[in-house]
């Protein structure tokens, strides 16, 4: 695969295993108290699957997390009586992520809200004693995409992609880097262009990886954004110095 070798696309993977769960029971409009293991585990996997043929820098955490939902999904197909004894508080094998997923949650929403409130304020000036009214915290974040929109993106395309032999998915008729001159090349020439639109009008997924990848190394050098104007919504590549 000397296409890639060529142009090492290193991207480290900034949010964890417990984001990547809270993304999909956002997404997938999930109960956080009574989530549908086998459901969340299979679309977990689809997302370490893409994250490791991308060739991202997965840390160990995802790989964990990975083992715990395999181990409470075998835990929950067992019957009552014949699972792990449990503590009396803990008789649900889902309740220790449960706990995890919430308090982590809560941390994030905390967090997501000191940074709202810093933006908002970053540009307001008001004399010594006076209240400043921020408005309303908007109900979405309309904020550059998280790495999981940009993979659930590339996810969809693969899916509806044709299966191809070994040697046309290992062939290097495409680059990262001709990729990125490309890329660029559009956006010069248009305002932006949708993540979905580029990827579904490529036949091969060794492109579409090339493609990604490209896009994910544009973004790292601060070239490119990626925008969506309603949470999950499609994804927007628009140059940086268009803004």
């Amino acid at each position: 695969m000397a296409g890639r070798e060529e142009y090492k696309v290193r991207l480290d993977v900034f949010e964890g295993p417990l984001d990547l769960l809270l993304y999909l029971i956002k997404r997938d409009e999930l109960d956080i108290y009574n989530i549908p293991i086998e459901h969340v585990t299979r679309q977990y996997m689809q997302y370490l699957e893409a994250m490791q043929m991308l060739d991202l820098n997965i840390a160990g955490e995802f790989l964990v997390m990975a083992a715990t939902l395999m181990m409470i999904k075998s835990r929950m197909l067992l019957p009552v009586e014949e699972r792990p004894e449990l503590e009396p508080e803990e008789e649900d094998p889902r309740w220790d992520l449960v706990r995890q997923l919430v308090e982590y949650k809560k941390f994030k929403d905390a967090a997501l809200h000191l940074e709202w409130l810093a933006l908002k304020r970053e540009n307001v000036f008001a004399r010594e004693g006076e209240h400043v009214h921020l408005g309303a915290e908007p109900d979405v974040a309309l904020q550059d995409v998280g790495i999981f929109d940009l993979i659930a993106a590339f996810n969809e395309a693969l899916k509806k992609a044709p299966k191809e032999s070994v040697a046309e998915l290992f062939s290097d008729r495409y680059t990262v880097a001709e990729k990125i001159d490309e890329l660029t090349r559009i956006l010069r020439e248009r305002a932006s262009i949708r993540l979905g639109e580029m990827l579904r009008g490529m036949r091969h997924r060794y492109e579409m990886v090339c493609t990604f990848l490209a896009v994910l190394e544009l973004i790292r050098v601060k070239q490119i954004r990626a925008r969506q104007d309603a949470a999950f919504g499609e994804i927007e590549l628009v140059p940086v110095d268009a803004e």
